[in-house]
């Protein structure tokens, strides 16, 4: 069965629970987009599916509002388990999970991923948990040591199949499945669906249905798309500088997920002096009519609406659309800026996004195929001149177009009584004007926000002494240079080079490119890793077990690394343990494995 493009319905519908239901009214979940209208009745029912869908269409609702519907709260065993190929993607949906499940008593989710302590995963697990999230190789350490237990499983989820694909875990992915009772549930998600994962599909699913939802590609092309990079508690700072400085707006649509957010976000916008209203749902068709007329007439110039209060607003003069809050998915970004553009004329759709949320600015430039650039937000000095300016044409304004007989009499009576000058009553009266959006911006009040150009766009590198490669921790290769270091774990162990990089590279916060040449030897192995390691990640290393062994990690320099090639000749080098070393037996042929690993 194939599913291309269902009728969404009420989540209500769907046969979700009241504790669910209630979550999901809270974060403002409304309607179903089409692969959780699709997904979500066959998967409640106990059926595999197969599901074609790009990131940012809402698939993790879609299997995961299911999952929590066929949970025993009562059993603190592992029923559901979710493989996703990144770190961040299993955070994201074991934080999925918490926020769905908030109202079920005695749930519990626990995300493994490689970079987190395996003491406190340990505990964690020790503890019970329903539904765990997990990366490959993490998963396959704690199935491998028996503090993971799938023996009562019921659904398996695997989330971006392609993915894990591409980065080599698919046999990973089987060997886990191969860990899991011929009875469970299993659901495949991938954003294309090649051969190999099929063939996937077809060895552990029993005849699935196959849900195919198409992203929305459609723009409007007089719509220009920008996003700024925010932190949360800058989002009304932010805010509040691109509507002064945005030269060509008339009127704005700003976007938020909630109901609550439309009345809290309205009030703020309000106390700093603009025309502002709320949009929600809980308001009567009447209000809801009187705030869109207001803003046809010019009484207002800002709505802050959620996307089902906003579904089918039409308003021409509406020149920005701001997305103050991410949409959940790229159909729901696509209907919310063609709000903008309107009857011929421009719009300019702006997305905040986070650093947890790039992954939806990629699916949304997928979606709607078009490249979203990096606003340019002017500085502090720069809306201070914008407001004199402003200023200053104010009073020109007045002076040219209002009565002031009756204020003139006041102002020399107050001159006269006082022995002022007219310049100083006129500071005065200035200042007591712009006491609630000052012209000069006091610099000592916290920092400012950060320009345009100390905002990395997601897809820019940082300079190598700046760039992160792993939450919490900094990149620790200052000049790139290499050297090697020796690991007690080697091939009597059992160990590959892909383990040993994952292992490196998720708890020592590296990336592919800062690992070099590995050689595998019979009972340790050397691996090329950047000169200048931290004291703190070496310390992480040497705790670090890969294959059940502690890495114990140490610098090693009394031999230069062999060439980049297959082989060495036998008795090449004397290092202690190396191939012709005295004591130590070669391996058959003499030759240690080299590989250098893929970026």
């Amino acid at each position: 069965m194939t599913t291309s493009d269902p009728t969404p319905t009420t989540f209500a519908a769907l046969g979700l629970s009241a504790p669910v239901l209630t979550a999901l009214s809270e974060i403002g979940y409304e309607t179903p987009s089409p692969i959780q209208a699709a997904c979500i009745p066959h998967l409640m029912a106990g059926g595999d599916l197969l599901g074609e869908a790009q990131t940012g269409t809402g698939k993790t609702a879609a299997f995961a509002l299911p999952a929590l519907e066929l949970i025993d709260a009562s059993r603190r065993i592992p029923q559901v388990l979710v493989l996703t190929p990144t770190r961040e993607l299993a955070i994201q949906v074991a934080e999925a999970f918490q926020t769905y499940a908030r109202y079920l008593r005695d749930f519990h989710v626990v995300p493994l991923y490689g970079g987190q302590s395996m003491v406190v995963q340990l505990r964690q697990l020790s503890r019970g948990a329903q539904v765990i999230v997990g990366t490959p190789g993490r998963l396959m350490d704690h199935l491998k040591r028996g503090s993971l237990k799938l023996d009562e499983l019921k659904v398996m989820v695997l989330d971006e199949a392609d993915e894990m694909l591409r980065m080599g875990f698919i046999e990973d992915v089987e060997w886990i499945l191969s860990h899991t009772p011929s009875t469970r549930q299993t659901a495949l998600f991938s954003a294309t669906m090649p051969s190999v994962i099929r063939s996937v599909a077809q060895r552990h699913q029993r005849n699935p249905i196959e849900v195919k939802i198409k992203s929305a590609t459609s723009t409007v092309a007089a719509i220009r798309q920008s996003y700024w990079m925010v932190r949360g508690h800058d989002k009304l700072d932010v805010l509040t500088r691109i509507l002064e400085a945005e030269d060509e707006l008339d009127a704005a649509i700003i976007f938020v997920r909630t109901k609550v957010a439309t009345d809290e976000l309205a009030n703020k916008l309000e106390a700093r002096g603009h025309a502002a209203a709320a949009l929600n749902g809980d308001m009567t068709q009447g209000l809801r009519e009187r705030v869109v007329n207001q803003l046809k007439s010019g009484q207002i110039d800002i709505v802050v609406a959620t996307d089902v209060a906003a579904r089918g607003l039409d308003v021409p003069r509406v020149s920005h659309v701001i997305n103050y809050d991410v949409p959940y998915d790229t159909e729901a970004y696509v209907h919310r800026i063609g709000r903008t553009g309107r009857a011929g004329r421009t719009g300019h759709a702006i997305l905040f996004i986070t650093a947890r949320e790039q992954r939806m600015l990629r699916a949304i430039e997928h979606a709607t195929r078009q490249k979203i650039a990096l606003l340019t937000l002017p500085t502090r000095s720069e809306m201070a001149d914008r407001r004199v300016s402003k200023f200053k044409q104010e009073v020109l304004d007045v002076l040219e177009k209002e009565e002031l007989h009756f204020f003139m009499e006041v102002v020399g009576q107050l001159r006269d009584e006082n022995d002022l000058k007219a310049h100083s009553i006129a500071a005065a009266l200035a200042f007591i004007a712009q006491r609630d959006k000052p012209l000069q911006l006091d610099n000592t009040k916290g920092s400012d926000l950060p320009t345009t150009s100390e905002v990395r766009a997601p897809d820019a590198r940082a300079p190598r002494e700046k760039r992160d490669e792993a939450p919490g921790r900094r990149r620790d290769a200052a000049d790139g240079k290499l050297r090697p270091y020796r690991i007690e774990v080697g091939r009597q162990h059992g160990v590959t080079p892909k383990e040993i990089v994952g292992a490196i590279a998720n708890e020592g916060g590296l990336s592919g490119g800062q690992i070099g040449q590995i050689h595998l030897f019979d009972d340790f192995s050397l691996v090329e890793l950047p000169s200048d390691l931290s004291n703190e990640t070496l310390a992480t290393l040497k705790r670090t077990r890969v294959c059940q062994q502690a890495l114990q990690i140490q610098a090693d320099d009394s031999t230069p690394m062999p060439a980049k090639r297959f082989g060495t000749k036998p008795g090449a080098s004397k290092r202690p343990g190396a191939p012709g070393a005295p004591g130590k037996k070669p391996f058959k042929g003499g030759k240690p494995f080299i590989k250098r690993p893929k970026e």
